[in-house]
């Protein structure tokens, strides 16, 4: 991880730096989202509120048992080390739950305390929570680096301005 010209560094949870073993098509039928469709999108699209009550509890369910599992990937905690070693501002951006994300961090002891969830911004491609960062750090965007293991890291990094790895 090239750290040239960065002056924070905003990571994925997820695949990123613990393991995720989320079955994503599983959750998609338990709630009876289509495969193909994003499930937070679709839950948010739901008319019924009991509906959505009920599909956003079977997802935290996941999510939770997830959690408990979940260990340091090597190439995070690398990743991790390299960026507190330069003195970088750190941070984490993820489409997980606050609950599930605390748990994460916590059992694993990831020395990260500027932590956005999907409760705090919209969710990833949306570059809210990235830029929010950037700003809370009173950097530009292109001065930050977004890792991340998925496309919508990318995306969301792109939307930003930012620069992006994705591992």
């Amino acid at each position: 991880m090239d750290l040239s010209g960065i002056k924070g560094v905003i990571f994925d949870l997820d695949g990123t730096l613990v393991e995720s073993s989320l079955n994503f098509s599983q959750m998609r039928e338990d709630i009876g989202c289509p495969q193909d469709e994003d499930i937070l999108t679709f839950i948010d699209n739901m008319v019924c509120e009991q509906e959505k009550a009920k599909a956003n509890h079977a997802i935290l369910q996941h999510e939770l048992t997830d959690a408990q599992n979940a260990k340091w990937l090597p190439l995070g905690k690398q990743m991790v080390d390299k960026v507190l070693e330069n003195n970088l501002p750190i941070a984490i951006v993820t489409r997980n739950c606050r609950e599930a994300s605390a748990i994460k961090i916590a059992n694993n002891r990831i020395p990260i305390e500027f932590v956005l969830t999907r409760e705090d911004a919209p969710t990833k491609p949306d570059p809210t929570a990235l830029l929010h960062i950037a700003q809370h750090w009173q950097l530009q965007p292109e001065d930050c680096l977004y890792v991340g293991d998925f496309i919508y890291d990318q995306l969301a990094a792109e939307n930003a301005g930012m620069q992006w790895l994705l591992v």
